[in-house]
């Protein structure tokens, strides 16, 4: 009403939470994005692209290929400090397995 910015949910392992950050993060466009793996280290998986929330999903879409989708309310989703990106980790749909990205944002200005 007053220009207040709406308050994220107490507690981050709730599903609120995890739904708050997917909308978010929806829209934002990115400059590329990283996969970290154990025993590779972090590798670049898709440059130009955006996060996406839509039917409960949210995607890594990359040149038009989703490269990352998971089920909003089992995203774990964190800001970097910086707020230059974002790590994701979840069930991937795509490879069926858990897997966490980190995704940089192109910039812009709220």
């Amino acid at each position: 009403m007053f220009g207040f910015k709406k308050k994220p949910p107490k507690d981050t392992n709730s599903p609120e939470f995890r739904l708050y950050m997917c909308r978010k993060l929806d829209g934002r466009g990115l400059k590329y994005v990283l996969e970290r793996d154990p025993v590779k280290g972090d590798y670049v998986i898709g440059k130009g692209g955006v996060l996406s929330l839509y039917n409960g999903d949210f995607s890594v879409v990359c040149g038009g290929e989703a490269l990352f989708v998971c089920k909003a309310e089992d995203l774990h989703a964190w800001e970097f400090m910086s707020l230059e990106g974002a790590t994701l980790t979840g069930y991937d749909k795509v490879q069926g397995k858990e897997r966490t990205v980190m995704a940089y944002y192109t910039y812009y200005r709220d």
